[in-house]
């Protein structure tokens, strides 16, 4: 059997777990003995008396060292011992530079970071940006109905009409999406901007009005280009225009690998309406909000702002299903026969690939001064 090591989540606010107990069966079809650090469900109300009785053994860290395969949702561990040939597949970017890389290369680790999977039909089933943004999006949605001092919907009552609350998403990748689809479903009025034009189809098909500032930063592969000097002045005087009649602002502009580009300056914070929300769920990259700080509820006069870390935690249990899933699928690639396998010219795992064979391989890292991605 592939021994398989699922460590437990030490960073601030994340609570979810690469697998839940009722997929080791699925793995163990793979030809995976998954041993899982005691508590590492504790944060989605899984027990280790629910691994145990799936099959899974319950380790400590020290058992990374046996470990042929270890799933990870928090970066490059910086510790511990490795299994010379082991593999170290999830959620790698994050604080990752070329040291880390080259010291886990020497190690003989071989490294897949699903954040560089292609959008492309093949590898949706492990495009775990994807299951987490849509599990971020709606968790932003339902904290800013609870945080919000009114209510989301239109309400008709004995003591008269309360009109909706408006609701502007920043960003309509698949967390936007997300939050503006539980947004309509919550029965405030939403609103919906990007800086891709070919996005105002998706929104509008959610119920939403797209906010349309006459910017169109699309590329041939449907993704968006840096903001040019002009179109940053344009969306800045048309977001200061348009705010003023906001109650929630959610923010979702976060890049892999990268900053999140910063959407709201103070200026734009302090034209909101009075007891106006901000939630900015990009504070993992940095933040779309200058002014937010990580699980604080900042205070500017009679605003606020929220910035949850790991927001896609706040549903844990379904975020560490969705995960679950995608490890599995992606795994599946480098399984043959029960054995992990040579490295096919598999154009995912090409992708994907930081480390082989104690080299760095990825371009973005390769040839970069050590610390800093290109």
């Amino acid at each position: 059997m592939i021994r398989l090591h699922v460590p437990c989540g030490r960073r601030p606010g994340e609570k979810r777990v690469p697998l839940v107990p009722e997929q080791i069966a699925r793995f163990a079809e793979l030809g995976f003995a998954v041993a899982i650090e005691r508590g590492a469900g504790v944060g989605a109300f899984y027990d280790d008396g629910d691994y145990a009785s799936a099959g899974a053994e319950l380790v400590g860290p020290e058992n990374r060292a046996r470990a042929d395969v270890v799933l990870t949702l928090e970066g490059l561990p910086e510790e511990g011992e490795w299994k010379r040939g082991a593999l170290l597949v999830g959620l790698l970017l994050e604080e990752t530079d070329r040291e880390r890389l080259a010291a886990l290369a020497g190690r003989g680790v071989d490294t897949y970071a699903l954040e560089y999977l292609p959008r492309v039909s093949r590898a949706q089933t492990m495009d775990v940006l994807s299951s987490q943004a849509t599990c971020a999006g709606y968790h932003g949605a339902v904290l800013a109905a609870s945080a919000h001092r009114a209510f989301f919907p239109m309400m008709t009552t004995a003591f008269g009409t309360l009109k909706p609350a408006r609701v502007l998403v920043l960003g309509a990748g698949v967390s936007g999406l997300s939050a503006l689809a539980a947004v309509r479903r919550l029965g405030a009025e939403a609103w919906g901007y990007d800086v891709r034009r070919a996005a105002r189809e998706q929104v509008e098909s959610l119920g939403a009005r797209f906010l349309d500032l006459g910017i169109d930063a699309s590329t041939p592969e449907g993704y968006a280009r840096p903001l040019t000097a002009e179109e940053l002045r344009r969306q800045d005087d048309g977001l200061l225009e348009r705010l003023p009649q906001m109650d929630v602002v959610i923010t979702t502009a976060l890049l892999s690998g990268r900053r999140a580009p910063v959407l709201l300056e103070e200026r734009h914070v302090d034209v909101l309406p009075p007891g106006a929300l901000v939630v900015d769920l990009a504070v993992d990259g940095g933040g779309n909000c200058r002014l937010s700080r990580p699980d604080e509820t900042v205070v500017r006069g009679v605003r606020r702002i929220l910035a949850p870390r790991r927001p896609a935690a706040g549903l844990a249990r379904h975020a560490s299903t969705m995960l679950g899933r995608n490890f599995h699928a992606f795994l599946g690639l480098l399984v043959r026969d029960g054995k992990l396998g040579n490295v096919p010219e598999d154009p995912l795992l090409r992708a994907t690939a930081l480390t082989l064979g104690g080299t760095i391989v990825h371009p973005a890292f390769a040839s970069s001064a050590p610390g800093t991605p290109a």
